[in-house]
């Protein structure tokens, strides 16, 4: 089921940047990101009430720091795809799976674990497997004049991936799903309402303004089934998952916009699979036996 939801929320996402690419053009990154916030606190209020999760958390600063880290990394992922060829902007911020596993490596060296360094390493090593296919798709381009904007995309993928660990220690601790994505979303909405007050609105231009929708919706079941993914699942196999937005959006450039994939780029797309598929297999060959009662 973590793969599952990971590979939903993947598409979710993928969907999402397709319809900011358009939004992009008729609204700055901070109403992108309001909006999107507002329509996320409409509908995880909903979802909380369904099934009367209470809005109250015994761990509110652990939600403040995901929202920080969150909506900074968001911020700059929205900046980067409008100042950026999608292509180059999706690679810098799926470089959040590299992220995560150098954290993740990271931590083992210095509590020097080295069973768990032994174990995690075929892991890691089809982690950085799938974000070669996610080059081979890509191959990003910069231009001399976006190194900023290339930077802020690198930015964004190093947000993601502390953003990505710290909701996984919100599961850990039992955390509700829906209540992790309704604080961020809250979050959301407030960055982007204080930054529009130094930036001031765009004008509404119908009907490109509906695009904002589809966005808030996307964003929030793609967060959502991410926080559900990331809560319950290894978090080096979830973050190998993500990958799979690569491919979700080729396909879209494809069949929406008749962008043409060479072979390299379908070869790109079976590493990335074949990653994932082999970070599964590993994760759950590694687990201990059930135990008989």
């Amino acid at each position: 089921m973590q793969a599952s939801w990971m590979i939903l929320a993947s598409l979710f996402f993928a969907t999402m940047s397709v319809c900011i690419k358009y939004a992009s053009e008729y609204f700055h990154t901070f109403e992108l990101v309001f909006y999107r916030g507002v329509v996320g606190v409409v509908l995880m209020a909903a979802i909380c009430r369904s099934q009367s999760v209470a809005w109250r958390t015994p761990i509110p600063l652990m939600h403040v720091w995901r929202s920080v880290i969150g909506v900074s990394s968001l911020t700059a992922w929205f900046y980067a795809i409008a100042h950026l060829p999608l292509a180059t902007a999706m690679t810098l911020n799926y470089m959040s799976g590299i992220w995560v596993a150098a954290f993740l490596v990271g931590g083992t060296l210095v509590m020097g674990r080295v069973q768990d360094r032994v174990r995690q390493g075929p892991v890691v090593l089809t982690v950085i497997a799938g974000f070669v296919g996610v080059v081979m798709i890509l191959r990003p381009t910069i231009e001399q004049n976006q190194l900023f904007a290339g930077v802020i995309g690198l930015l964004s993928g190093l947000g993601a991936a502390l953003a990505y660990i710290q909701v996984a220690a919100l599961g850990r601790l039992g955390e509700p799903e829906a209540r992790t994505v309704l604080y961020f979303s809250v979050g959301t909405t407030l960055t982007g309402a204080v930054a529009m007050l130094f930036v001031g609105p765009s004008a509404w231009v119908w009907p490109h303004a509906w695009w904002l929708l589809p966005i808030g919706l996307l964003a929030a079941l793609g967060q959502l089934s991410m926080t559900k993914a990331y809560s319950s699942g290894a978090t080096l196999v979830v973050a190998n998952l993500q990958y799979s937005g690569i491919v979700f959006a080729a396909l879209y450039g494809l069949f929406l916009f008749g962008d043409q994939i060479p072979l390299i780029g379908w070869a790109g797309m079976a590493l990335i699979i074949a990653s994932g598929v082999a970070a599964t297999a590993l994760r759950n060959r590694a687990r201990p036996p059930a135990q008989n009662p």
